[in-house]
Order: C-alpha cells, then structure tokens, then sequence
C-alpha cells in the first residue's frame, strides 16, 4: 500500500497498528507511534527546547499547521537542529509503524499533521532504513521478545566497562517495564532503546521476564495420585507406598528439556538454550 501511494502521490495518513504516517505527495513528512516518544518529548527531554516553548508553538501555530516553522521563526530552534531531530523522530516511528502487523492498513485521504512541512523523505528511504534496523537488531540478539515483553535482570555479574548508555538502561529495567516503557521514562529513540537491550540480552544480563519452572516430568510409569499414609487396600490392608520421586531441580529440568527439544528438531530452540547456559552459570 505503501509503495502505490508514493507512485499516486497520495497526500494523508496511513494508519497502522503500531503507529502512523503523514505523507504529501507521495512522501513522508511526518511519522507518530505508541511504541517511542513524540518530537515533543525528545526536544525537551533534552534540552533542545523548554515545554513552555513547545506548548506556545503548538497553540500559536498548530492550527494553521506550521509548528516546525513556528519554532525556528521564533528563534527558539535552528533550523538544522529541528530537522535533524525531526528525521530522527520520523524514522524511529516509522520503524515501529512499518512493522510486522495483524491489524488492518487504513490510508485517509487530505489529512495533514499540525507540525507542518519540515524535510519530506522518500518511502524508498523509509523502507530502506526500517528493513536496515530489523537486520542490525537480528545479529545482534535474534529474539525479538525484548523489544516487548516485560523485561528482569538474570542476575549474571555486570563488567565494569558496560557502556554508560547501557547501564543507564538497565537501570530501569525493573521487571515489569517493556522496552517501550523504558524509551518513554528515557525521553530517548525506541529503536536505540531496543539496540541497547538486545546488547545487554546478547550478554546474558537481562531477558524476558518468563513463568518460573516449578516442577520436572510426570515419571514414566506412574499411575493414579498416591493414597496418603494412612491409606489401605481393599482387604484393609495397607497399601503399598511407592517410593517417593526426587523433584528435578531447574537445571536438571531445563537439561531434559533440551534433550527433547533437540530429538525433535534440528533447529536450535535459543531461548531454551540461554535458559540452559543462564541455569548452569547459576550453579
């Protein structure tokens, strides 16, 4: 879809699960998503501009759609630190917008964004950097569930030498906070957010909070549930006890499940397998 509104040169908004894009004439000029921060919150976050000062752009200029060019004017940005953090801003939730999806892909014809015309960007461009980021995010760590899911420490010692920008993100990973969640609290691109945590992953310091494994497989064999002690048989007498089966503890677990992880296929089950390496690192 895509791909025919830049040969249309269509001018709206497509909607997407996670996000969407403003194009004019074909472009993008403008993108949003749940999943990391808004323009907004990168400029002041950082710095780069005050929220009063964003606040009064958007109540001056949002109606006639020209915040961008309100900001620069007003002298309270440049015009090249707007569009650099502007571009950074459209990419990162293109990224998100543009990804794998089950929801329906709406496009509203006529629809412009407040933030008015700031550099447009080709969908060739676009499409480029959001397939170049899956691949770098894949050799890094090739399990997307960080980019997701609630995410714990493992508990595994950190270096001294871990990264500030790292460390600043683990910081903040608490159990129950997503990668977005931690993006938002940062004021910091998702997609560098998503960098940072499938790094911290790929070492084997933080992973997807998962259930905990609480007990081993039924013993082969074993029938009905044991009668308790003062149990008897049918002729009063008492019945005899098995004896009792020793829990596997979790290595011993995630070992047999690795075992019957690799009969049954060739391929390589990796969240397994870090289970195992996290399980015997533990010992």
């Amino acid at each position: 879809m895509l791909s025919r509104l830049a040969e249309e040169r269509a001018t709206g908004v497509l909607t997407r699960e996670r996000g969407v894009l403003y194009l004019v004439e074909g472009q993008v000029v403008h993108a949003e998503s749940p999943a990391t921060p808004g323009l907004d919150v990168l400029l002041t976050t950082r710095g780069a501009l005050g929220s009063d000062g964003w606040w009064e752009a958007v109540s001056e200029a949002g109606a006639d759609r020209r915040v961008g060019r309100f900001l620069v004017d007003s002298g309270r940005l440049t015009a090249g630190a707007l569009e650099l953090c502007h571009l950074g801003a459209l990419y990162d939730a293109a990224f998100f917008t543009l990804g794998p999806s089950s929801g329906p892909a709406r496009f509203r014809y006529g629809v412009a964004h407040w933030i008015g015309p700031v550099r447009p960007v080709s969908v060739d461009a676009v499409e480029r950097e959001t397939l170049r980021r899956r691949d770098l995010l894949h050799r890094i760590w090739p399990e997307p569930g960080t980019d997701t899911e609630p995410l714990v420490r493992t508990g595994r010692a950190v270096d001294s030498t871990l990264p500030p920008r790292q460390r600043t993100v683990l910081d903040q990973v608490d159990g129950e906070r997503t990668a977005s969640d931690i993006s938002l609290v940062l004021g910091r691109p998702g997609f560098h957010t998503l960098v940072d945590l499938r790094r911290l992953a790929a070492a084997g310091i933080v992973t997807t909070r998962s259930p905990t494994i609480t007990s081993g497989p039924v013993a082969a064999g074993s029938g009905p549930a044991e009668s308790g002690p003062g149990s008897s048989g049918p002729d009063g007498s008492r019945a005899p006890q098995e004896a009792p089966t020793t829990p596997l503890s979790p290595v011993s677990t995630v070992v047999a499940q690795a075992a019957e992880a690799a009969q049954a296929s060739a391929d390589p089950d990796v969240a397994l397998l870090r289970r195992l390496r996290d399980a015997l690192e533990a010992l």
